[in-house]
């Protein structure tokens, strides 16, 4: 292995190989999330409701991620950098 190609890693940072031969996107226009003590759940879905002038809505749920406390709040955290990220490129979300 020459000297470029091996892998660098440090306990901060290891290097991550992503494998997407099992990736599968899905585009959803409604989340919802709950929690207990031990995780946090996050519903993922479509609003399939187009007339808004009925009464109540139809969420078609397409995946659920169950994560740890501690997994979550690193996702809150890298879904606000993110965004600030967005809004600094196109402006300000409202």
């Amino acid at each position: 292995m020459a000297e470029a190609d091996k892998p660098t890693e440090t306990a901060a940072s290891p290097r991550v190989k992503w494998n997407v031969e099992n990736l599968k996107s899905s585009y959803v226009n409604f989340i919802n999330a709950n929690s207990t003590r031990e995780e946090v759940v996050l519903n993922f879905g479509m609003n399939t409701t187009w007339d808004r002038t009925t009464p109540e809505m139809e969420i078609e749920l397409a995946h659920r991620i169950v994560l740890s406390p501690f997994a979550a709040k690193r996702l809150a955290e890298l879904m606000n950098k993110l965004v600030a990220e967005y809004e600094g490129r196109y402006g300000e979300l409202k």
